[in-house]
């Protein structure tokens, strides 16, 4: 019996001393102790229970693989999040995807509004006594109201999220909490795959306002466009929403794009759409306020901005696509 114990302590020396692993040890001599004493109860000798114990025992990394085990870079020990933590951090990424989802949701309605006010004002709906600057200029204003409260709350958002950076660097759940966790996960899956329909519907179906709005008049389709960014507004927000309370589940429970293997090439890779992104939008901007300033083309110059989306989309899939071939 003394050999087992000596052999499983080997197999825990170079493993670190956390109380996960203590356990596991524990369970493991239990189980081969009750197994040792039932072979020497049929009749084995000694020598043939402890080699039929130690070859059924198997190996330890894909034992501590199954169980889903995190020993960290290099084996260093993990801190361990606790229920509280866990909590506290799915309730912030929800509020976290409620506010980008408002900021982004702003952010569209933005030149929405600056199409609305400026067609409503040259066909004279809103003030005849109006010149076609004064409403370009009402229009920008509209614009810059949306915009300047998304900025803000990106930055407030991004700042609130600050203090769980930690979790970048590793952690680990206990067994009974991440059992909650993952039935948690299973319980919006339902509701996470409605969201992706309902947005993914209402984006397909977000032309269809430009083609039936240009049925009725000539400048109906700029009424028609507003409805399109206003649909797509509604889905981008849904989106953004379920989607970070879907991340906040794949986070803690290492799933998807955030196990432990991907997580450099991960951040690469976010670095460089990131890089990208710095340089693009603003660049779309300021080639808008160049074209409204400088050529008067407010009614038009709209078609930057999903020009510059669809742009920018096709790239960071491609991105991402062709990095993860590489993986």
């Amino acid at each position: 019996m003394e050999t087992i114990k000596n052999y499983l302590n080997n197999m825990f020396t170079n493993l670190p001393k956390s109380n996960q692993m203590l356990k596991l040890k524990n369970d493991l001599l239990s189980n081969m102790e009750d197994k040792y004493n039932e072979l020497k109860n049929d009749g084995k000798s000694e020598n043939e229970a402890i080699g039929i114990v130690i070859s059924e025992f198997g190996n330890i990394d894909e034992l501590i693989s199954e169980l889903g085990i995190d020993l960290g870079s290099e084996g260093i020990i993990l801190p361990t999040i606790t229920e509280e933590e866990a909590e506290d951090f799915m309730v912030d990424k929800k509020r976290f995807g409620l506010l980008i989802g408002i900021g982004v949701f702003l952010c569209i309605m933005g030149p929405a509004m600056l199409i609305l006010i400026t067609q409503l004002i040259g066909d004279g709906i809103i003030d005849k006594g109006f010149s076609s600057n004064v409403g370009d200029m009402l229009g920008i204003i509209a614009l810059f109201i949306m915009i300047v409260p998304a900025i803000a709350i990106f930055i407030y958002s991004g700042m609130k999220l600050e203090k769980y950076k930690y979790l970048e660097g590793g952690f680990d759940l206990s067994t009974h909490l991440k059992a909650s966790i993952q039935q948690e996960n299973n319980a919006f899956t339902s509701p996470y795959i409605l969201s992706v329909i309902i947005g993914v519907c209402l984006c397909l179906l977000s032309p269809v306002a430009v083609l039936v709005m240009g049925v009725f008049k000539y400048r109906a389709p700029s009424y028609g466009v507003v409805i399109l960014l206003v649909i797509v507004a509604i889905a981008v927000f849904i989106f953004i929403y379920y989607g970070c309370i879907k991340e906040s589940f794949s986070i803690l429970l290492k799933i998807d794009d955030y196990k432990k293997g991907n997580k450099e090439q991960d951040k690469e890779e976010n670095k460089v759409i990131g890089a990208v992104a710095a340089i693009v939008w603003p660049l779309a901007v300021c080639i808008f306020l160049i074209s409204g300033f400088v050529f008067n083309q407010w009614r038009i110059n709209w078609i930057i901005y999903p020009i510059t989306a669809l742009l920018f989309g096709m790239f960071s899939g491609s991105y991402s696509i062709m990095k993860g071939h590489k993986k």
